[in-house]
């Protein structure tokens, strides 16, 4: 029977690792090295009649692409839409490789909130993305099921998220046999928990009936970045694992992933990661695969 697979295309916060101007040996040594690089957050999520769905535009685009095809055997130079959550740097930086400078594709269609397609058509450097036909601007609306093809559909869910420019959303896939729910970024637990009435996250997550959560964890704790790390929003991974607990047989997978470059979980060797394992929840690698 032919199924539908995600891969994860990045899994690492917006500004990648090594990060620029990072000369920690986070960057430098601990994690590999040069040769070891993570891209920012993406998916690529290819449906069972072929189609393929690429969540996120990043600058590592082209990298990407050439992990989504070696992973679904699809076509370098294909997808069927695109999904932007919001707009922030890591998300969105790759926009411009869909236009005449770079990829120059014609007609894919944009799914994103209403004030990410007016943030694009306000912007002199991407407007022309739409004017020229290059994207086409499909906006959504919070919890209202797209249905793309037989057997598929996407849900844009909203979390509370720095909106400086745009609101941010999470994004439910839904075959006939799996539910993923893509989550990369959001500010805390109390204000998501508190956006959807429920009291905790596997609360949340039983209610979206998910069999996989691709989930925040920027950052490990609030000691990163000097001590900075709270003030910048993301519920932190350590308390994360406190909310849920150790993993019982009903819980979906969660797969912790959106690393900053300052986080030890990119790093397979570390306690930090043998404690995420032990609780039985997983770290992400890059690349990953999901059959759904």
């Amino acid at each position: 029977m032919v199924k539908s697979v995600a891969t994860l295309l990045g899994i690492a916060q917006d500004g990648g690792v090594p990060q620029a101007g990072c000369i920690e040996s986070c960057c430098m040594n601990q994690f590999g090295g040069p040769t070891r690089h993570r891209n920012p957050v993406a998916l690529g999520f290819t449906a069972v009649d072929g189609s393929r769905h690429l969540f996120e535009a990043s600058r590592t685009l082209s990298d990407q692409l050439r992990i989504w095809s070696n992973s679904d055997g699809g076509q370098l130079n294909r997808i069927d839409s695109l999904w932007i959550t919001h707009s922030h740097l890591g998300h969105i930086d790759g926009l411009l490789q869909f236009g005449p400078e770079a990829w120059g594709v014609k007609e894919i269609p944009l799914y994103a909130s209403e004030s990410m397609i007016q943030l694009i058509n306000e912007s002199p450097n991407l407007s022309h993305l739409f004017t020229n036909g290059h994207l086409i601007p499909m906006p959504f609306i919070d919890g209202k099921e797209i249905q793309l093809g037989p057997g598929f559909s996407i849900t844009p869910l909203r979390v509370p998220h720095r909106d400086e420019l745009t609101d941010t959303f999470a994004f439910l896939i839904n075959t006939n046999s799996t539910k993923l729910l893509f989550l990369p970024d959001h500010d805390s637990w109390d204000e998501t928990l508190s956006l959807y009435s429920q009291k905790d996250p596997r609360s949340w997550f039983q209610s979206l009936f998910v069999d996989i959560v691709l989930l925040d964890a920027t950052f490990w704790s609030g000691d990163e970045l000097d001590g900075n790390a709270r003030n910048i929003g993301h519920p932190v991974v350590e308390e994360t694992l406190e909310l849920l607990g150790r993993r019982a047989p009903s819980d979906p997978r969660i797969i912790f992933f959106h690393f900053n470059h300052t986080n030890p979980l990119l790093d397979e060797s570390s306690a930090e990661t043998a404690k995420v394992r032990a609780m039985g929840w997983e770290v992400a690698r890059q690349p990953m695969t999901f059959t759904l």
